[in-house]
């Protein structure tokens, strides 16, 4: 199969790129190396394959630059990965979340359609569920207010590709990824920077009381999730959780990051963070049956693959 990556240099990106090169597919990335963060390291992530793929350096939001790729590329499928994340970020620059999240993705959508490619693999988010009261979250839930800008986005993305193929025929599936995490995890995000700071003997910001509960999800379960819809053949549309269905608190999944790295941390206390959702928490029924989804990295092992990963990346004192 001819797939095409879009965002493929970040982290489950890059990973999910030498997967599918691994199973033996032909692979193409398309993504900006914008500055969210350096982008010296998503130019890494891809230095071990960079001979194996065809790499497109374009923004989503320029429609033109998109039409060229794909319609040039013969692909079967598109994974589209490629997205500004972050859900505080998102409260700051809501426009730019819109203008790449939502307009983005009509980019990709409508030159899909063009070029005749029928099949298209969103990532969506947690985030969509906003702060429902009943957990765990099933796909089926109403989904009538999210509570931030990046979670808008993503919903907004999902309708998108319910809208082509209830219109084109388009085979479309969403992946709502809850809380991923692994080797080359962005280096904003908690685990990273929990880690990194522990080791380097600096305070780590624990936003709240630390009763915030998370669904984290290892990087090797999500990319088993994400293969399994190339080859899906249910509904037309449809929509997936992929999770780990179990939940961590934050107090958790700092003391474990503590015993997997030997050392204390150091907290500063601070207020909730607005944006950020008290719980997530993956109902996976649906995608066990049908994608044979089968998630198996408990927190404490997947955060001490991290913390090796890590060190052998950055060494203790980087």
């Amino acid at each position: 199969m001819n797939i095409l990556v879009t965002g493929g240099a970040g982290f489950i990106g890059s990973n999910l790129v030498e997967r599918l090169l691994a199973d033996g597919h032909g692979v193409a990335v398309l993504d900006e190396f914008n500055d969210f963060y350096n982008p010296r390291i998503k130019r890494e992530n891809l230095a071990g394959v960079a001979d194996r793929i065809v790499l497109h350096e374009a923004d989503i939001r320029d429609a033109d630059a998109v039409n060229r790729i794909v319609s040039g590329g013969g692909f079967d499928s598109i994974i589209h990965l490629a997205a500004r994340a972050g859900v505080r970020p998102s409260i700051t620059q809501p426009k730019l979340y819109i203008e790449t999240n939502v307009t983005g993705t009509f980019n990709l959508l409508e030159a899909a359609r063009q070029a005749g490619v029928k099949r298209f693999i969103n990532a969506s988010s947690s985030s969509v569920y906003g702060v429902l009261k009943t957990a765990p979250f099933r796909e089926d839930m109403c989904l009538n207010q999210t509570i931030s800008p990046y979670a808008a986005t993503k919903l907004a993305a999902e309708q998108l590709c319910s809208n082509y193929s209830y219109l084109y025929g388009m085979r479309t599936v969403s992946l709502r990824f809850f809380t991923v995490y692994g080797p080359r995890q962005r280096p904003d995000l908690a685990i990273h920077k929990f880690t990194k700071s522990i080791l380097e003997g600096r305070p780590i910001d624990q936003y709240g009381d630390g009763s915030t509960r998370r669904d984290y999800t290892f990087i090797d379960d999500i990319l088993q999730g994400i293969v399994s819809c190339l080859t899906y053949e249910g509904q037309l549309c449809d929509v997936f959780n992929l999770g780990e269905s179990q939940t961590t608190t934050l107090c958790e999944l700092i003391a474990s990051i503590e015993a997997a790295v030997g050392k204390k941390a150091i907290i500063n206390h601070l207020p909730e963070q607005a944006g950020d959702v008290p719980l997530t928490y993956a109902d996976i029924t649906k995608s066990r049956e049908k994608l044979g989804y089968r998630p198996t990295t408990k927190i404490s092992e997947g955060i001490s693959k991290f913390v090796e990963w890590y060190l052998k990346t950055y060494g203790e004192n980087c």
